[in-house]
């Protein structure tokens, strides 16, 4: 039985991905091209195969493909990782960059261990994340349609003056404009059905994902989240869906780290020079926390519906409301629940999850945020 190991990567792209692989017992590198579809994956496969009968480690950076070209290998039987494109090292001072050179590249990385694997979702967790980011991008389309008809009407001699912007008494204003000329008449119909468009677009998806914050696997995580400040439903099930698994970090610094907020450094000798946060990783969970953790400069009170889940989690920590911190923070800013003394018991309340992860992304991502202080990686 043959039990090499034959190494292959390739550079993906929208019609044809080159490919490199290396012969595990001549080492000779083999170059070809095959085209983006199944059934040329499938000879591709079956090619490298027939001359290294072993097992096939294939890898690719993540990017336009997503993950559907990794569950196609692994139907093939091959082992492929899909590795972060980010950390993949490269000469500074290589100026040729071409298909072939990029997949030698990542050919002789993967051979020598030096590639970093990114985290894959199943194909529901996948889907789940795709309804949040199209969420997201409805919001962005109908804040920019917003945007152009304001301009227009600012440009055509009409400004609101008396309130706020796309509020219901803005809305009559609007039915109130005339226009001399029709082809004026024309642009503001057509961008104000665009923005009719865009908010029953949002307005479904926002019904949407609510149903995914409340189906079996989002719902007790989605209320535990729910108990922070400035976190709601949607901004709850975003986290979940980009995020994926809370558990699969080492530790909160980890989390940080991988989310961009650990403070950068560029130090040499006696010299330290640190700098701002790293902004690395996902831009969208980086975001969003920093939004949330300005709600701390308000004062602290829990109302409505997540009262009595806010109650349900302080209980589990054994952690009654008005008593005093376990761990200090700036005034006005309530900390965080305390973590428990068995860091390592698995919280009930989130699947995947520990309390002692959970704990430090709630410190870490809002009173650190919040201070202006990052957490050293």
């Amino acid at each position: 039985m043959n039990t090499s190991i034959t190494h292959v990567a390739l550079d993906t792209h929208k019609k044809q991905h080159q490919v490199a692989w290396v012969h595990p017992d001549t080492g000779e590198i083999q170059e070809f091209t095959v085209l983006n579809q199944t059934r040329e994956i499938e000879r591709m496969v079956k090619r490298i195969r027939q001359q290294s009968p072993g097992e096939i480690h294939v890898c690719y950076e993540a990017g336009l493909c997503g993950f559907v070209l990794q569950r196609r290998l692994e139907k093939l039987g091959c082992v492929a990782k899909v590795i972060a494109p980010s950390l993949v090292w490269r000469k500074p001072g290589d100026r040729v960059k071409t298909d072939r050179r990029d997949a030698r590249k990542l050919l002789t990385q993967f051979v020598a261990g030096q590639l970093t694997e990114v985290y894959a979702p199943d194909p529901v967790q996948e889907a789940d994340r795709e309804l949040t980011r199209c969420r997201e991008s409805a919001q962005i389309d109908l804040k920019r349609a917003r945007q152009r008809l304001n301009s227009f009407l600012i440009r055509t001699g009409y400004v609101y003056q008396d309130g706020n912007l796309w509020t219901g008494k803005h809305a009559q204003w609007l039915k109130g404009l005339a226009f001399d000329q029709p082809g004026l008449r024309t642009v503001f119909e057509e961008y104000s059905a665009e923005i009719e468009h865009s908010l029953a677009q949002v307005e479904s998806l926002d019904q949407q994902v609510q149903a995914l914050a409340q189906s079996e696997r989002y719902r007790a995580a989605v209320g535990v989240l729910r108990c922070l400040r400035g976190i709601d439903t949607l901004t709850a099930i975003t986290l979940l869906t980009e995020i994926f698994e809370f558990g699969r970090f080492d530790s909160p610094r980890a989390l940080m780290a991988y989310l961009g907020v650990t403070p950068s450094e560029d130090s040499s000798g006696e010299t330290r020079r640190p700098g701002a946060i790293t902004q690395t990783g996902n831009r969208r969970v980086r975001r969003l926390l920093t939004e949330s953790a300005w709600h701390y400069r308000h004062p602290y009170a829990v109302r409505g519906s997540k009262r009595s889940m806010t109650d349900r989690v302080y209980r589990l920590f054994g952690y009654r409301r008005g008593e005093g911190p376990v761990r200090s923070a700036p005034a006005g800013i309530p900390p965080a629940p305390p973590a428990v003394a068995e860091p390592s018991v698995p919280w009930g309340l989130c699947p995947g999850c520990s309390t002692h992860l959970l704990v430090g992304f709630v410190r870490s991502s809002h009173n650190r945020l919040h201070t202006g202080v990052a957490f050293d990686a």
